[in-house]
């Protein structure tokens, strides 16, 4: 049986100041033990000040290109040399409001893996797709895409993460059961590949995580821990969620 190790990370989006890091990194790093990870995505200016701190830390996206002319965009390589360990690719909002196909996000999980950058693939449906029946098919899609570019094999070395839509920062919450039913389907696709891949891999639950729901969502034997929006800028609120995952191993 896996020893699955549990991740809460925690997606800053644009928010967050210097001041903020201090403030989490202050009251937080301090509790964080071996049995399960604390990761921390910034806004990417804030990186080195998150790292400086002592912050496991990744970028919320990666591009798809090495170097060249693209503005404003975030390169895989200079993430790893300031020190990032991990890249979100395919969140939700980078879906829906720049446009990021399957096979962009697909593009961007195989570029932060040449930079030794573990990915974080977040899938999810829509509520107008789950109203039709369609998160299974959605899901899977979202996770071929990247088995088709990049091979089962390197799924070995990522983390999904599974955030319905219709729940990111709706205050919505899928409930345990809804998430658990959604983490196996993948952990089962998956095993149809490869059942070794998917007995290790952490998927993890994203949509409105709270220090008030953590503990029933951790519960479930498929979620290995949360990506975390608006509840990790509360330091309060990330450290109860931190130690819910603990309570769980």
């Amino acid at each position: 049986m896996s020893q699955r190790k549990p991740i809460v990370a925690g997606n800053w989006k644009m928010n967050g100041s210097v001041e903020l890091v201090e403030e989490i990194s202050s009251k937080v790093l301090s509790q964080i033990e071996e049995k399960a990870s604390l990761i921390v995505f910034p806004p990417a200016m804030l990186l080195s000040s998150a790292i400086e701190k002592g912050f496991v830390t990744g970028t919320q996206t990666v591009s798809e290109n090495n170097s060249g002319a693209f503005t404003g965009e975030t390169s895989a390589e200079l993430a790893k040399q300031l020190g990032a360990e991990f890249s979100l690719v395919g969140h939700s909002e980078r879906r829906s409001l720049f446009g990021e196909s399957n096979e962009v996000v697909a593009k961007k999980f195989s570029k932060a893996q040449e930079n030794a950058l573990t990915p974080i693939l977040c899938v999810g449906e829509t509520e107008s797709q789950r109203e039709s029946g369609e998160t299974e098919q959605v899901v899977a899609e979202q996770i071929k895409a990247v088995i088709e570019h990049s091979g089962i094999a390197s799924l070995s070395n990522s983390v999904i993460a599974y955030e319905p839509v219709w729940a990111i920062g709706t205050g919505k919450t899928a409930s345990p059961e809804q998430a658990q039913a959604v983490h196996k389907f993948i952990r089962d696709m998956i095993a149809e590949y490869d059942g070794h891949i998917a007995n290790e891999l952490r998927i993890l639950y994203g949509g409105s995580v709270n220090d008030s729901n953590s503990d029933l969502l951790f519960a479930q034997p498929d979620i290995d821990g949360g990506l975390i929006g608006g509840a990790s800028l509360k330091a309060d609120a990330f450290l109860s969620i931190y130690k819910s995952a603990l309570g769980n191993v």
